[in-house]
């Protein structure tokens, strides 16, 4: 199944890079982006239960908690946490998504990835790995998987699959033509 082509202000990198590429390819920004998250989540939990309004006595009550204790409030701001560890990673995630389908500012993953995929082609090894399953099941990995970072308020779908559907060419890595047609 050939991937759409998406005209893109930068250099497509791969159209459904393997998870451990995608997060091999994190930027600092990216890590800055998953701590901001995590850190920002219980952080709105904990500053939510502030106290709001003065209750006809005078005292403040909380808007979310008015009993609000310490004891109460720690469960709640592990859960946030965990959330927030979660929810940073997919942000982070789909950020080095973006960068390698040519939709944001990619040099330094279009150095590194022409590094890395040049020397794997020099070692006459497979680009993007080998896989043990059958080809119908590479390709239906790769169609379920291509763009899914777009999909993750449904359901977070990542590529796991070693397969040769990336949307690129591989002979700008020096692969030879004849692996070329057994890749189609």
């Amino acid at each position: 199944m050939p991937i759409k082509e998406v005209e893109t202000p930068y250099p497509r990198i791969d159209a459904d890079p393997h998870f451990t590429r995608v997060v091999r390819y994190f930027r600092p920004a990216d890590y800055a982006l998953w701590a901001g998250t995590t850190a920002a989540f219980p952080a709105a939990l904990y500053f939510w239960g502030i106290p709001a309004r003065p209750d006809p006595t005078g005292a403040l009550v909380e808007m979310a908690d008015p009993v609000k204790k310490a004891a109460s409030m720690r469960a709640s701001l592990r859960m946030g946490g965990f959330l927030g560890a979660i929810g940073g990673f997919l942000l982070a995630y789909q950020q080095s998504s973006v960068r390698f389908w040519g939709w944001a500012e990619n040099d330094r993953e279009v150095e590194r990835d022409f590094k890395e995929l040049s020397q794997r082609a020099k070692e006459g090894k497979p680009l993007y790995g080998t896989s043990n399953q059958p080809e119908w099941v590479q390709q239906a990995a790769a169609a379920n998987s291509t763009f899914s970072q777009l999909k993750f308020s449904a359901i977070p779908m990542f590529n796991f699959v070693n397969h040769n559907h990336h949307g690129t060419d591989p002979a700008k890595y020096g692969v030879q033509a004849k692996e070329t047609s057994d890749e189609s």
